[in-house]
């Protein structure tokens, strides 16, 4: 490399930290994510059980949320077209009719009825989704019933007993969008639900899912901060709260469930 060269890098502008997320963890600057990243976390793993033949569906899979993440390679891993035999899309929500990252839709009713046959999947992925269930038992027999032997289950979903479940039941339903303004002033307003907990305990899951059916492979995660109104004391708060915070208590579930 010649002098000229690095005299040019010298002179490139750095950009400097400005979320509260990069202040907080310097690595986002290599890549544009922290090594506390929960959906990283998430989708490396599930990409760990893609094979080239499984036929996977993302559950509550909406307009398409991996293809509209910022960090490009959870973008890239987020997509699992080319990378599998076959990608189903499902939500009860419309806005699953616009989701181009599969190869086919289906939009659903709210009573937990799922329009498939017996074993059509080898892998479900419902990120942020179980929380927002309103019929656990039923919606639980259909992803049973859709799941082939040996296939998958995964998910991303809040602890009921870390602080985002008791935070969210302890605010009444009618100001939690206003609450999440607040709190997280990024996030897309489209991508707000009221949330239930209706499966969002290892117990309940294990009651939902028996094991003797089913192994359970779930652990606790926090991830980073993001409940901090961009305001860095309180992240750093968050941050510190974190670290001290036991498994039974952290903010969410990384949950994988394989049918035996």
């Amino acid at each position: 490399m010649g002098h000229d060269t690095l005299l040019r890098q010298d002179a490139m502008p750095r950009r400097e930290p400005v979320t509260v997320e990069e202040r907080l963890f310097r690595e986002m600057g290599a890549g544009g994510y922290s090594r506390q990243d929960h959906r990283m976390e998430y989708i490396v793993r599930v990409n760990a059980l893609l094979r080239p033949d499984m036929r996977v569906m993302e559950f509550g899979a909406g307009r398409g949320k991996w293809s509209h993440d910022p960090v490009p390679l959870r973008r890239q891993l987020g997509d699992f077209r080319g990378r599998c035999a076959h990608v189903t899309a499902c939500d009860v929500d419309e806005a699953v009719l616009g989701n181009e990252t599969a190869d086919a839709v289906e939009l659903v009713g709210h009573d937990g009825l799922l329009p498939f046959p017996d074993a059509s999947f080898d892998l479900i992925s419902a990120f942020s989704v179980l929380e927002h269930i309103e019929t656990p038992e039923r919606t639980a027999e259909e992803l049973g019933r859709i799941l082939a032997p040996g296939g998958w289950l995964c998910a991303w979903t809040p602890n009921r007993w870390g602080y985002v479940g008791i935070g969210a039941r302890l605010i009444p339903k009618r100001l939690h969008a206003r609450v999440l303004r607040m709190v997280e002033p990024r996030r897309v307003e489209i991508d707000s639900f009221v949330p239930l907990y209706t499966m969002n305990t290892e117990a309940a899951r294990k009651r939902l899912f028996p094991t003797d059916r089913f192994e359970h492979f779930t652990y606790a995660f926090d991830g980073q901060p993001f409940y901090h109104g961009e305001n860095i004391v309180l992240g750093k708060f968050w941050e510190l709260l974190f670290r001290l915070t036991p498994g039974p208590l952290k903010g969410y579930h990384m949950v994988f469930i394989r049918k035996r």
